[in-house]
């Protein structure tokens, strides 16, 4: 599958999968109208790229190399590691009736930490080239703790004036807050019952034409940052990079010995861009 053949996804993402990243984000005051059925679960679904809507959110955002600044520097732009599933999906009658996670990738949900009031989704897409995603496609077998994703971390680092650094904190895939089939059932749920509250939209609204989309592209939530990552927002030149990586087959050196090389690292997925 080529970058561009993602056009024809719906991109949604989940706010608030990760213990402490809206802190660290600046975004829990915001986040803290919204209730959730228990302490530790999302806190919602946001869009960040609906094809052929009205709004900003019909620019493609999606770029495999850079990451553009577009000139909002002043608004603290943060990248935001994750795992990214691409999905296929079934909508019947109004509604998303099943949601099944085909592949897996390296995602930078990169953001706008501007404090506008205004709702999430404004803050993730502000022109073409502000996402990233890796072309390491990686397929996934089972959706369950028995499945691939089982043995997978995610690691990211920053290199800035030629100097390395950790960007966000090293984290197995299943410590997400909510994962596999439990994130998978809580997703269902929210497309199709998630109503406009604080910087959450009404979903059901970006669906009007989900029987044309080939499929979703949803970014499951960024980990938590380093002390680096918390304190150092994104600069023309940085040069970011993401790794989605099985644990059993590399260890974190592995990675940080990958950083500088082209080798293509097996059962691993790895984003690199450069902030322009």
């Amino acid at each position: 599958m080529l970058i561009e053949d993602l056009k024809n996804y719906l991109g949604f993402a989940v706010a608030g999968n990760f213990a402490g990243h809206l802190g660290e984000a600046g975004e829990a005051d915001e986040f803290s109208v919204i209730k959730t059925e228990e302490k530790d679960a999302p806190k919602g679904l946001f869009p960040f790229y609906i094809k052929g809507h009205d709004s900003f959110l019909s620019t493609y955002p999606i770029c495999d190399e850079v990451i553009l600044t577009h000139g909002r520097e002043d608004d603290k732009i943060q990248a935001e590691p994750e795992v990214a599933l691409l999905c296929d999906f079934v909508y019947e009658e109004g509604k998303v009736i099943d949601i099944i996670p085909k592949f897996f990738s390296a995602f930078n949900d990169c953001s706008l930490r501007v404090q506008d009031g205004k709702k999430l989704s404004t803050k993730k897409n502000w022109g073409s080239n502000t996402k990233g995603i890796s072309s390491d496609l990686i397929e996934i077998d089972s959706f369950t703790e028995k499945g691939i994703l089982d043995t997978y971390h995610l690691s990211s680092f920053i290199k800035r004036d030629g100097v390395l650094h950790n960007y966000g904190t090293i984290s197995a895939v299943k410590s997400y807050s909510y994962f596999f089939t439990q994130l998978k059932d809580w997703m269902i749920n929210k497309f199709n019952t998630q109503e406009d509250c604080g910087p959450l939209e009404e979903i059901s609204q970006f669906m009007t034409n989900a029987k044309e989309a080939k499929g979703m592209l949803i970014a499951s939530g960024a980990t938590a940052y380093s002390e680096f990552g918390k304190r150092n927002y994104l600069k023309k030149g940085d040069e970011l990079f993401i790794y989605v990586y099985n644990a059993r087959v590399h260890s974190h050196q592995d990675i940080i010995n990958n950083i500088d090389s082209s080798e293509k690292l097996k059962e691993c997925s790895k984003l690199y861009q450069i902030v322009k």
